[in-house]
């Protein structure tokens, strides 16, 4: 997409641009490593209250201990999740309802390239947990987002969705399972989220902002399963790539900057999208299709059961 009408004076946003965040409450997924836990040491550093919503107890303590050395004092809990089990995550929906007030759902977890185990409901384990996990989170939290004015949800993408292709007739890799595709589909199925969830939150009139975002290439843990992607870090990462740190700039600007649109999508401004500050971003025609983002939705709603129960725009 080119860039959008309305207002654009942040274009190279920063961590040095996030403004004081004092109490206000911050649920970030996938928080204890890689980007979520730089957007949550970066959040607790301005005085935010940050859930950190991971699969692992101990790596989140871990993670707030680490947290907590760089900001003594900081206001940190830890929110048990796990997006592969929708039980788990209507769980931790639950749970995160008794906080008394949330202001932005940082939808950061993920899994990049992992071999075919299907989660505990069957789905694909990529669109599974990166799609049909955020988009079940979402749904259960858009209650308690809606009491707090101005709150936000977050969906992080990648520039991976460039090169998605929904296999309406596979969804599950029951007959076929690439890896790299199967990211890039999931990607896809973000930004259509994003694109469906902020055209029915306006409709509907609802003080909840959705906002997306990618953090670019950054050198994090997500590429854990890409050996190819090890051998590139070690002769290209530095020169080419963002830091965990640096990825996390989308993110913080979706989550924070007063100036984002509704609806819009974040990310690097430097080398391809692949670095640098961030400003608008941009998106591939399909992942603003109309038909292909209410098709997904209404199958999002089949397979996990949850509607969020937004009429369509």
């Amino acid at each position: 997409m080119g860039l959008p009408q309305g207002r654009l004076e942040n274009m190279a946003f920063t961590a040095a641009d996030v403004p004081p965040q004092a109490g206000k409450c911050f649920i970030v997924t996938g928080a204890n490593a890689g980007l979520g836990f730089s957007a949550s040491s970066v959040l607790a550093a301005h005085g935010a209250r940050v859930v950190l919503a991971c699969r692992n107890e101990d790596k989140a303590n871990a993670a707030m201990e680490r947290i907590r050395a760089a900001t003594p004092g900081a206001d940190l809990a830890f929110l048990p999740l796990d997006q592969a089990d929708l039980a788990s995550v209507r769980a931790a929906a639950e749970r995160a309802a008794d906080e008394p007030r949330i202001d932005a759902l940082v939808n950061n977890a993920g899994v990049m390239y992992p071999p075919l185990v299907h989660t505990a409901q069957g789905f694909e384990p990529q669109l599974g947990v990166n799609h049909f996990g955020t988009f079940a989170l979402t749904a259960l939290l858009l209650p308690k987002l809606a009491e707090t004015p101005g709150s936000r949800v977050v969906v992080t993408a990648s520039l991976a969705h460039n090169f998605g292709k929904i296999d309406w007739d596979d969804l599950d890799a029951n007959k076929s399972y690439k890896t790299s595709q199967r990211y890039a589909d999931s990607k896809l199925a973000n930004a259509l989220f994003l694109y469906e969830l902020d055209k029915r939150l306006r409709a509907a009139g609802t003080p909840v902002m959705a906002v997306g975002c990618h953090p670019g290439v950054a050198a994090t843990e997500l590429m854990r399963h890409s050996k190819s992607f090890e051998i590139f870090m070690k002769l290209f990462g530095k020169l080419l790539l963002n830091t965990a740190d640096m990825g996390a700039w989308p993110t913080l600007q979706a989550a924070t900057d007063p100036n984002v649109e509704p609806g819009q999508y974040y990310g690097p401004q430097g080398l391809g999208e692949m670095r640098g500050p961030s400003g608008v971003a941009k998106r591939k025609k399909t992942a603003t299709d109309d038909a292909e983002a209410r098709r997904l939705w209404d199958v999002s709603i089949a397979k996990t059961g949850i509607d969020p129960g937004l009429a369509p725009a």
